[in-house]
């Protein structure tokens, strides 16, 4: 859609959005919905979801909300980076469609579906924090964005209206938590209270380069934070692609904790001394890590307090549907990673929690499966609107207000990362992921290039016996049968999403390595050789 059409249209949606507003607003009893968002904000960090951190208590108002309405155990983004997960939920499309695949990309405004769809519906929009989608999010009636990550401290936003595509620079003082808090409460505030809203509120913190607020220096000081076994232990994890032939890739692939990656690792980012023996880093690296990381996420959850208290206070609390999430998962030491990226349950997994009394039961949970492409969907039916045709995701309204699967919803997630070796070190991989199982293959090649220059490998994972996927059994007969139902699903998957156009020169070498026999192996040990220098 050209701008000028752009404009004519969403002008004379203005027109009539506003002819009946004061008319309908008597009337509307529709739900506000809020959308929360923080930046790498871990399921594993969410005390709700249990684990080793959990009796740290680092989210007590994230889980009340949890405690009152449904947590989902199995929630997916598709690619676990910035950008494009936060296009899959503007759009409900998967990335090969939206396009939005990688950390360059824009999402115009014809395409920022999901302001476009509430906005049509009658909803004040608004969105406030971190947008890190290139352009301007113009399709909202209000915007107050940080420019692409944004700083921790004393932050400069793009402020504008519906229809500005460039905004005004504001400078704030503080820490980026509470600045975008103060600018959350007081668009509610200020707002038209006639209208239902549909805000996103997002977080920069917890992302990585970690910086909180002083008042949370003292925060864990004396606290021992438990370490994860993987951290030390790295059984079956992984395969030629990730470790390389004889494992002579663990300093090349994937960016660490402690000094395994020699290029990026968190020691260096926390200043360790690198005299330390490699245990004592390590394990020096993981306590400064884990402190500045969870000092984020306390002040995230401090701030959110703010806006629950507010929503009590006016008494549209009950009549808000609040969503709580991270724009994907992230690594806490688990396999000795950090970061995001791989297409393992702790960068797929996103939290996921939502409140709404009114028709979702508190202290329910439910295992079934769900994308980001989902979440727009959903909360456009919250709002009244039916699924736009353009979207490929699936409300799953229906799911949190019985905890039961509709007859065809989603038996398996995709997931795809598509920056080839970039910033953490990671090679382009593609995974089905069902309740049970997890199907991954390393197809090592950038996104324009059909020549793999890492090891191609699959990785195959039985979550039921395994949820930390410390056991590759990719070439156990056990499951050959599992595997090639897997690989039958994933193939269907790629054409349904349309992963598989020939336009992607990566697609020539996930062919070659469908099947993956003796040869392709013997292939991905002459490309680990040369990669680690030997041949």
């Amino acid at each position: 859609m050209k701008r000028r059409d752009f404009l004519k249209f969403a002008a004379l949606g203005a027109v009539a959005i506003a002819a009946g507003s004061d008319a309908a607003a008597a009337r509307d009893k529709r739900p506000n919905i809020l959308f929360i968002m923080s930046d790498d904000h871990t399921s594993q960090a969410v005390g709700a979801y249990g684990g080793r951190l959990a009796k740290l208590n680092p989210t007590p108002t994230i889980d009340a909300l949890a405690k009152e309405g449904m947590l989902l155990e199995n929630a997916f983004c598709t690619n676990a980076i910035c950008t494009p997960s936060r296009a899959c939920i503007m759009t409900g499309q998967y990335s090969a469609v939206n396009g939005c695949p990688t950390l360059s990309e824009a999402l115009p405004p014809e395409r920022q579906y999901l302001s476009t769809e509430m906005r049509k519906a009658g909803y004040l929009t608004a969105i406030i924090g971190k947008w890190h989608l290139k352009v301007r999010p113009s399709t909202f009636d209000y915007y107050k964005v940080l420019p692409g990550q944004g700083k921790y401290f004393d932050p400069q936003f793009y402020e504008g209206s519906f229809g500005d595509t460039k905004g005004t620079t504001i400078q704030m003082k503080g820490h980026s938590s509470d600045c975008i808090t103060d600018s959350t409460l007081h668009w509610l505030k200020t707002r038209d209270k006639t209208r239902p809203f549909f805000l996103k509120y997002h977080f920069k913190a917890p992302h990585d380069m970690f910086q909180n607020a002083p008042r949370y220096d003292s925060y864990l000081e004396d606290v021992h934070i438990p370490e994860p076994d993987s951290l030390w232990e790295t059984g079956n994890h992984g395969s030629i692609a990730t470790r390389g032939h004889n494992d002579e890739l663990i300093h090349k692939i994937g960016t660490s904790v402690g000094k395994r990656n020699h290029r990026r690792n968190m020691g260096k980012h926390m200043k360790v001394d690198q005299e330390l023996s490699d245990r004592e880093y390590k394990s020096e690296a993981y306590q400064r890590y884990m402190k500045m990381y969870l000092r984020c996420v306390k002040g995230v959850d401090d701030n959110l307090r703010r806006v629950v208290d507010y929503l009590k206070a006016e008494g549209i609390f009950d009549n808000t549907v609040i969503f709580y999430t991270g724009d994907q998962g992230f690594y806490l030491g688990e396999h000795d990673y950090i970061d995001k990226r791989w297409g393992y349950e702790e960068a797929m997994r996103m939290p996921f929690i939502v409140r709404y009394p009114r028709s979702i039961k508190a202290g329910t949970r439910t295992d079934a499966i769900v994308e980001n492409v989902d979440y727009g969907p959903t909360m456009l039916e919250f709002a009244g609107v039916k699924t736009p045709g353009y979207m490929q995701g699936r409300s799953f309204k229906s799911i949190l207000e019985t905890g039961r699967e509709p007859d065809g919803w989603k038996k398996a997630a995709y997931y795809h990362y598509w920056m080839h070796m970039a910033h953490h070190d990671n090679p382009g991989h593609i995974a089905i992921r069902t309740k049970r199982y997890k199907l991954i293959l390393f197809y090592a090649t950038a996104i324009k290039s059909s020549e793999p220059d890492t090891p191609p490998a699959w990785e195959f994972y039985d979550l039921g016996r395994d949820p930390g996927e410390m056991n590759n059994q990719y070439d156990s007969p056990e499951y050959a049968e599992v595997i090639a139902k897997l690989k039958k699903e994933l193939k269907a998957l790629r054409a349904k999403y349309k992963e598989d156009d020939p336009k992607f020169a990566f697609n020539e070498a996930i062919d070659r390595f469908w099947d993956y026999d003796k040869k392709d192996y013997q292939d991905a040990v002459k490309i680990s050789r040369a990669m680690a220098g030997k041949d």
